[in-house]
């Protein structure tokens, strides 16, 4: 069939439905890059907002994008094959049948408008889901969210099976450690000692402590007290606080263990061990 025998008007207005769908799939491509390009622009050049709230809006209007693009791709495609008039007339029937097979689907939609809009997390946060998985929060999504664990694994939860949050990036976290002694230890020498410790740690450790606006620490490392008069069977407890920004925690809280054992050690305290006593009974004894 030569080209004179193709009637180009007649193409151009039915192209057919392989074209329209594979133009449609390019053009929405095209587009999501493009929506995406502007808003990553858009949140670089603004600074109204917390730099990772930023971030999470922008994770989760990707998302919202993304899944806009494909729902009318998918709708594109079926109006290739059923009037749109029919399929819109039978929307109640389809909706039904949707809405008993697609209930996990709405429910991790509507969870995860709801992570979004009470803030209980933030793209980077460090958080402990269902008291279980603990990472780094990298995309919040309409449906899945994702945090990169310590080890390198990248964890993906569907929203609708978040039951529990735990963050430790909320403007500030308190340090909180533990020093169980042996019963011999004076209670008296041993809240000097760690008076000794709470004052290293606020001269070496007072760039990670909470400062308010006069730039005076809000809660310096301190002793809080001798918390267990028997911890375990072991010995005395006591325990020593600090409040730092959240972003420093980990490492506020490693150098806080260190200068402790550094000062017990200095001091030469004797700390709790575990002890397991055992007794034997002769058999004269059991007659």
């Amino acid at each position: 069939m030569g080209l004179e025998n193709i009637n180009f008007k007649e193409w151009i207005n039915d192209p057919g439905p392989a074209v329209v769908i594979i133009s449609s799939a390019i053009l929405l491509f095209l587009a999501v890059i493009i929506i995406r390009k502007i808003i990553q622009s858009f949140f670089k050049r603004t600074s109204f907002i917390e730099e990772r709230k930023e971030q999470t809006l922008e994770s989760m209007f990707n998302s919202i994008i993304s899944y806009a693009a494909v729902i009318g791709f998918i709708f594109i495609v079926l109006d290739q094959f059923i009037p749109i008039g029919r399929l819109l007339a039978g929307a109640g029937v389809i909706g039904i049948i949707v809405g008993f097979g697609a209930q996990n689907l709405i429910k991790d939609f509507f969870a995860g408008l709801f992570l979004l809009y009470e803030k209980q997390l933030h793209k980077g946060d460090f958080i402990t889901l269902n008291n279980t998985f603990h990472g780094t929060v990298e995309e919040i999504g309409l449906r899945f969210l994702k945090i990169r664990q310590w080890s390198g694994r990248l964890l993906t939860i569907s929203n609708g099976q978040i039951t529990t949050i735990e963050n430790y990036n909320f403007e500030h976290m308190r340090v909180i450690e533990k020093v169980t002694t042996n019963f011999k230890e004076d209670p008296k020498r041993m809240f000097e000692v760690l008076e000794e410790a709470c004052a290293r740690m606020n001269e070496e450790l007072s760039i990670y402590v909470k400062k308010d606006l006069a730039d005076k620490p809000i809660e310096p490392f301190q002793v809080y007290g001798m918390t267990s008069l028997n911890d375990h069977y072991r010995g005395y407890e006591y325990t020593v606080t600090g409040l730092v920004y959240d972003l420093v925690y980990w490492t506020a809280a490693k150098e806080t263990r260190r200068i402790l054992a550094e000062t017990m050690h200095k001091h030469k305290i004797a700390m709790a061990e575990q002890r397991i006593e055992m007794k034997t009974y002769s058999s004269e004894t059991e007659e």
